[in-house]
């Protein structure tokens, strides 16, 4: 199935496997670019050296194209993408919009330049600024997220944007994919699904807690970091709001010794991030509870003691395939929904 995501960015299928933080490293990287989809590194939660060895690590597992998420805002971005440049990544995606003057430094480099967004005129923004695509997330999508459904978010944007957009927030199957397409859409992007894998590095225990979870169990919150956030809805978050500034500010420490930032390094991120979304301070030390708090889950197996961010999507899903079988199986799907349409 060839679409202007496939031509751009050289994928065999339009699908996405997003940047999800302590997830999206190299085993699922490298599984989905192997079977076909568009693998991208998660780097948020890295250090620059740690970024270095995971893109090497994706290099010698595929020969397929893949790509790294950047946070725009961190003090470091334009080492970061410096380094990709150097590595020669194929497609830069951003959980924030990134700055005209990055979108120009990866166009200049012939890196695609994909930012995710969720809202018209961050998508008229990317696009204005030499953007090549956008993923466009609606509000049932995991993680950082809007209000607007992804079945009036994502025909507003292809209307509005004269750029390819991948829809993402609530797909998981073949069906998902046509509909997707039919809204003028050139692929879907999916975190849950793909964290729900053999391929995930998640721990078997957590992925067992995302599986028993039904269509109502997840949650949009601002205690996680100030910002809407859609998590699984757990008595943690339920807490955390209740913890207050010390345990946030523990947290930035743990945070600051994993990362190997400087504490000025740190400030210079938080001022970037309360300047871009208009953040108090206190919500900016929030913000550094994200981290571990995912970590905890993700990593540490603790699902009592962290924040698991999901779509709702996760109320759909009950198997664990490999990257390869789920690909597979939405591109069989997507076509035995093509080839019933038009036969009607």
């Amino acid at each position: 199935m060839q679409t202007e995501l496939t031509r751009l960015t050289g994928c065999r299928y339009p699908i996405v496997q997003t940047g999800m933080g302590y997830v999206s490293g190299a085993r699922l990287v490298s599984a989905t670019a192997n079977a076909g989809g568009l693998g991208i590194i998660a780097s948020a939660t890295m250090s620059l050296p740690r970024l270095a060895s995971t893109i090497d690590e994706v290099r010698s597992a595929t020969d397929s194209p893949f790509g790294v998420n950047l946070r725009a805002d961190a003090s470091d971005a334009a080492e970061r993408v410096a380094l990709m440049i150097d590595k020669g990544v194929r497609v830069a995606s951003f959980a924030l919009a990134p700055s005209e003057r990055l979108v120009a430094r990866l166009r200049d480099a012939g890196v695609i330049v994909m930012p995710s967004v969720g809202a018209l005129r961050h998508a008229q923004k990317v696009a204005a600024w030499g953007a090549h695509a956008v993923v466009v997330q609606g509000g049932e999508g995991g993680g950082h997220t809007g209000s607007i459904p992804t079945s009036l978010l994502v025909p507003q944007i292809v209307d509005a944007v004269n750029i390819p957009v991948v829809a993402a927030g609530g797909f998981f199957d073949g069906r998902g994919l046509v509909a997707a397409l039919a809204y003028g859409a050139c692929g879907i992007a999916m975190g849950t699904r793909f964290l729900l894998t053999t391929d995930s590095p998640v721990a078997e225990e957590v992925k067992r807690v995302y599986l028993g979870k039904t269509l109502s169990d997840t949650v949009v919150t601002t205690r996680v970091d100030g910002v809407a956030h859609r998590v699984l809805r757990t008595s943690f978050v339920d807490n955390l709001g209740r913890k207050g500034l010390l345990y946030a500010l523990r947290n930035a420490a743990r945070l600051r010794k994993l990362s190997g930032l400087s504490w000025a390094e740190m400030l210079r991120d938080g001022r970037g991030m309360r300047h871009g979304r208009h953040l108090s301070w206190g919500q900016v030390l929030m913000a550094a509870n994200t981290p571990m708090l995912l970590k905890a889950a993700m990593v540490d197996g603790r699902p009592d003691l962290g924040v698991m961010a999901s779509g709702q999507v996760v109320g759909l899903i009950d198997d664990l395939p490999s990257c390869a079988e789920l690909i597979g199986r939405i591109m069989a799907e997507a076509e035995s929904v093509l080839q019933r349409l038009r036969a009607v």
